[in-house]
Parts: C-alpha cells; sequence; structure tokens
C-alpha cells in the first residue's frame, strides 16, 4: 500500500478540472479525535456560528412560518365494535367474524335444476365420490348408493331433455356417466328432510346404520363448508335493482347504522357505506337510550410522531439525492390537468408537512378520534380537533375515508372511520354466466341478452351457440315426430306476398317489455317476457325461457313469479351482469368458495331486429 502523498500546491490540481473532467475531486470535513475516549468528537461542535446562519439564510429557513416539528402525540378516540348484519330481504343477525363480510353479503345458491334442465353434473359427481369415499370403511353398498341415486341418460327424442342433448360436450359427458356414478346432490337434498336417513332403501344391516348417519352428518357438514350458500335466513342481492343492499350497526349507547344501498362492484370496503343518522340501531330502537351514556370506552395512546416519506420525495438532507424512479419534475401536465398540478405541489412543497401517527385497530370496528394532543420540540402543546367536522352540505367541508350521510345533506358530518372485516384479494373463476341488459329504442323494449349460459355438466358457453344447437336439436325433435304423424296438406299461396305479424329474434335474447307500476299510471318498469320458439310443422310452439339463474328469477319457485326490474337500472349505455366462483382465504389460513355477482357498465343500446306487421314475399317452390 502506497504512503500518504500530500500535496504542496493545490491551485494547479483545481486547474486541471477542465482538462479532465472525469476526475472528480472533493474535500471531506470529518473530526479526528486525539484522545482515547470519544466524547468530545461525537458532540460535532462548530465554532464557527455565522457560518451556520449563512447557510441557514441560503437554505431558506430564515422564511418558514411553520412551527417546530412533533415530537410526541397523544390521541384520545373511541373504537365501536360491528354488532348486527341485515341484509336487504330478512331480519338483523349477529355479526361475527368467522367469514369475510364479502363472503356474508354476496353468497348466492348454487342450482342443481331447474324445470327445464339438471345442472352442475360435476358437482353432482364430486359430491357422489366423497359420499362413497366415507362408507367405503363401513361396508360394500357402491352399487347400491349408484342405482338409488343415478345420472340418468337424457332421452334425445324428447323435448324436456333438449338442453341436455343439444350440445355435444354436455351429452358425451352424461352418456359416459349414466349408470356408472351416483349423484351426491340428490343424496344431500334427500338428507335434508330430517325424518330422512341416508340408508334408506339400500339395504345396510341394523348394526351399521348409526356408522352410515354418522357418515352422512359428516357428508352434509362437509358439502356445506366447502360451498357457502344462503341458508334462508335473508338475502342481500336485489334482482329488481341489479345490487346487494344490507346494513351494519354498532355497539355503544347510542350505536351508529352503516347502510350499503349500492352494492355491486365486488370490493368491499368503507366507500360502499352511509352513515344512517335518523336510527340508532338495526332493531326497533329508533332515539338514543336516555340517561348516562353507557357506550365503549374512550381510549387513549401516546406515541412518537415519524415523517410520511413516499418514492421521489425530496430529500431535506442537504448533500442526498432522490430516488430517481418517481419523478416529479419529469411530470408534464396540460393546462387543464388540476389534478397533476396539485399532486406535483403536494410532492415537492408541502412533502415533509405530514407525519405519520400509527393506530392499531381491529377489523370489524368504527373509529371515531375526538382529538390529537401534540407537543413540539419547543415544549409547545397543541390541540387538534377532527377534519371535517360541521354540517354535510358545507361546501368547503373536506375528509378523506369519510361517510357520507344516508338519504340527507343537511345532517352533521360524521368523522368515523370504518375497518370492515374483508379480505384483500378474492380469486375469480372466468364466468359461468353473464348477461346484458341493453335498450332497443326501435321496439322500444329492454332486451336481457344471455352472453355465457350454463350447461348441463358444470361448465359454459357463449349465448348465441348454446341458442342455436337447442334450436336446431328441437328442430330435429320436430321432424322426427312428423315422420310418424302424417303431414297436413300443403298451403297453396295464391297471393305474391305474405302478412307477416312479427319476426323472430335469437332465442338467448329474453325481452323485457314496459308496464306501469300497480296503482301508477306515470311511472314505469320493465318485466320479463317471453318469445315463441316458432318452428316449422310444431303445432304446440313453446315459450322460449331464459337459461341463465339471473334473468331466471320466480321461474323455478313452486308458484311462478314474475320478474320485474326497476326501469332506471338499465341506462343508454346498458349493464352487464355476471356470475362467478369466488375463492379467498381467511383467518388461520380457512378456505371460503361461494358463489358471486358483478355489474359493471354495458356497450350502449342495441337493434335485436325485431318488427311487426310486415308484407313479405311469397315462398315459390
Amino acid at each position: 500500500m502506497s504512503d500518504f502523498v500530500a500535496i504542496a500546491n493545490i491551485a494547479p490540481i483545481l486547474a486541471r478540472q477542465t482538462i479532465l473532467p472525469t476526475v472528480v475531486l472533493w474535500n471531506r470535513l470529518e473530526g479526528r479525535p486525539r484522545r482515547k475516549d470519544f466524547d468530545r468528537a461525537l458532540r460535532a461542535e462548530v465554532r464557527d456560528a455565522l457560518w451556520f446562519l449563512t447557510k441557514q439564510w441560503q437554505v431558506g429557513e430564515f422564511r418558514g412560518d411553520d412551527a417546530g416539528s412533533p415530537v410526541y402525540a397523544r390521541l384520545l378516540a373511541e373504537i365501536e365494535a360491528l354488532k348486527s348484519f341485515e341484509p336487504a330481504v330478512g331480519d338483523p343477525v349477529p355479526l361475527d367474524d368467522s367469514l369475510p363480510l364479502e363472503t356474508k353479503v354476496e353468497q348466492r345458491p348454487i342450482v342443481f335444476s331447474t324445470r327445464e334442465d339438471t345442472r352442475a353434473l360435476d358437482l353432482r359427481l364430486l359430491m357422489g365420490r366423497q359420499w362413497l369415499k366415507l362408507i367405503a370403511p363401513i361396508g360394500n353398498f357402491r352399487s347400491a348408493y349408484i342405482q338409488q341415486y343415478p345420472i340418468t341418460r337424457p332421452d334425445p327424442n324428447n323435448r324436456a331433455d333438449a338442453h341436455a342433448t343439444a350440445h355435444v360436450e354436455a351429452w358425451q359427458h352424461l352418456n359416459a356417466l349414466a349408470g356408472r356414478a351416483m349423484d351426491g346432490a340428490a343424496l344431500y337434498f334427500y338428507l335434508q328432510d330430517p325424518t330422512h336417513h341416508a340408508y334408506d332403501n339400500i339395504g345396510v344391516p341394523d348394526p351399521q346404520k348409526p356408522d352410515v348417519d354418522a357418515a352422512a352428518a359428516k357428508f352434509v357438514t362437509w358439502f356445506e363448508e366447502l360451498f357457502v350458500q344462503p341458508n334462508g335466513a335473508g338475502d342481500a342481492w336485489l334482482p329488481s335493482q341489479l345490487e346487494y343492499q344490507f346494513s351494519l350497526d354498532t355497539t355503544g349507547a347510542p350505536g351508529k347504522v352503516l347502510r350499503a344501498e349500492e352494492y355491486y362492484h365486488g370490493r368491499l370496503d368503507w366507500f360502499n357505506l352511509d352513515i344512517d343518522g335518523s336510527t340508532f340501531s338495526l332493531t326497533d330502537e329508533t332515539s338514543p337510550p336516555s340517561g348516562e351514556d353507557t357506550g365503549p370506552p374512550d381510549i387513549l395512546t401516546a406515541f412518537i410522531p415519524t415523517t410520511l416519506t413516499f418514492d421521489g420525495m425530496p430529500n431535506t438532507r442537504w448533500w442526498a439525492f432522490e430516488e430517481g424512479r418517481t419523478n416529479f419534475g419529469d411530470i408534464k401536465p396540460d393546462t387543464n390537468e388540476l389534478g397533476k398540478l396539485l399532486l406535483m405541489e403536494f410532492g415537492l412543497i408541502y412533502a415533509n408537512d405530514w407525519f405519520l401517527l400509527p393506530l392499531t385497530v381491529p377489523a370489524g370496528s368504527v373509529i371515531t378520534v375526538k382529538g390529537l394532543a401534540v407537543s413540539n420540540v419547543f415544549g409547545e402543546r397543541t390541540w387538534i380537533d377532527p377534519a371535517g367536522q360541521g354540517a354535510e352540505n358545507s361546501w368547503q367541508k373536506w375528509r378523506m375515508f369519510g361517510l357520507s350521510s344516508f338519504k340527507s345533506t343537511a345532517a352533521q358530518a360524521d368523522t368515523s372511520l370504518v375497518m370492515l372485516p374483508t379480505v384483500s384479494k378474492v380469486m375469480e373463476e372466468r364466468d359461468l354466466e353473464e348477461i346484458a341488459l341493453v335498450r332497443d329504442e326501435v321496439a322500444n323494449m329492454v332486451w336481457g341478452i344471455e352472453n355465457i349460459v350454463p350447461l348441463t355438466d358444470g361448465s359454459a358457453k357463449r349465448g348465441r351457440e348454446a341458442a342455436i344447437e337447442v334450436r336446431q336439436q328441437i328442430t330435429r325433435i320436430v321432424e322426427h315426430e312428423a315422420e310418424t304423424t302424417p303431414p297436413p296438406p300443403p298451403i297453396e299461396f295464391k297471393a305474391p306476398v305474405r302478412y307477416e305479424i312479427m319476426n323472430t329474434v335469437p332465442e338467448n335474447w329474453i325481452p323485457f317489455i314496459p308496464v306501469h307500476l300497480e296503482n301508477n299510471n306515470r311511472q314505469i318498469q320493465l318485466q320479463r317476457a317471453s318469445m315463441l320458439r316458432i318452428i316449422e310443422g310444431d303445432a304446440s310452439p313453446a315459450k322460449i325461457k331464459p337459461r341463465t339463474t339471473l334473468l331466471r328469477f320466480g321461474l323455478d319457485d313452486t308458484a311462478v313469479q314474475r320478474y320485474f326490474v326497476h326501469e332506471e337500472e338499465v341506462p343508454r349505455t346498458g349493464v352487464l351482469v355476471s356470475q362467478s366462483f369466488q375463492r379467498t382465504r381467511w383467518y388461520s389460513g380457512k378456505v371460503f368458495t361461494w358463489l358471486g355477482i358483478r355489474k359493471s357498465v354495458g356497450r350502449g343500446e342495441g337493434s335485436s331486429g325485431l318488427a311487426f306487421d310486415q308484407l313479405r314475399p311469397t315462398a315459390r317452390q
């Protein structure tokens, strides 16, 4: 290692910078203690106070109008737990954290059969395999259960089985599994009656019947934990409004009621809720209890504030450089982009005026900050009230993460912060169903277009293709029936034109016609209707019913119900509504799977080509 070389005259060296610009020269100022202890060196004593004053003047510190930096803070707040959950249709139930709130709100029943066909063959087989696995240690009853709960083979010459036999992929699955596999869903629904037993009509010996009952209880529990479905206590989905609605309330006296009127986004958070100041509980209580407040006690916590930082933030150190990945100076906003200008001003000028005061709160709670006491470096203590207080309709009021008032703008603003028991990520399967509600101004109606429909085997298919295949299958069945029935005498057309009352539209287009509200001659709503399936030679044309559960509301009930959609729910842009399986993990890694619905903006108006009262040329042979 070479010895240290002292430069006697540094002026010529500095003059050579213009010749060799790549050479970097610097001087480092550092303390060199000459004693064994470092006490005095660590003080960083500076003898020249004037130098400090000039540096402060150079960086503009004398022009500062803010106070000292905060060094200590104490927060006074109130935390209330979410107590009850009330779906749009149903009574309030206690809200626990056994499952995510998205699962509780969005869950829809899995449809295994309709009036026209059976569905979910994949789930039926899954349940059947699970049951046969459970009873295998008990005895050899596999063949008996397959015979008692079989997968039936549909008849290709039967109109009632057209939805199963029209699609090649579904027909192949059913034909291959008929008589060879067990329908586990049939056993599950049979066990819903408490008087039924899994060994009924099977021939299980009496000593083994308790074991079969225990396996049946385990089988039912397994399926109900595998898929979360409504248990009949309530339903948050409103088909007439194509959205979820629910309410929450909190503990305390008085409590708070939070309402979600329009949830369909798939991301449940505070912005879906509004505060209802007209009531204090989801029960019969309509006024706050009298006497002393028995709500949750106030919490008082203390902490040291830390500076809030972000990528690209101007560094306050004199010889430090910012991270170049986020360059605010490279932003080139247009004259009308006020958002970018505000972001730049915040990031470059006021960035070091924000401090982080952490407060850990449990999920499923509502936090109300009552005030903050801050002490700065000069020992001054300041009491800070929550921002955004005052009337809800005050034009100059603004706050982040604040709840709006439910159907009221004159109420006092609520400064609470809601921490919902939700998950950050949900996995979504490909859409099992999708419909598009579009306006057809020429036909003066709304159409529910089934873009994706479920098949018998549990898969999904484009609605247009499925409709064509079903029509071709029924046409073949009609022709097959005509082979055994003498055809009617041909009709001789003598006129060159014929009168057509109405033409047809694709079978995946379900009409919604405008009708008046009950006892109202001015307002209208949209009622689901049906088109006739007109096939030459078919003496009894049937009504075309929707295949998606999104449009089948009321068709599979014991008493068929009419389905109405609010007229304002279908704007000019239309709406897209889809249904798919959702999956997520909750506390302790527990997995939840459910069937949920999403709604988004459509693609505009559409034309079905439906026309009435037309003259058509007579077909010539």
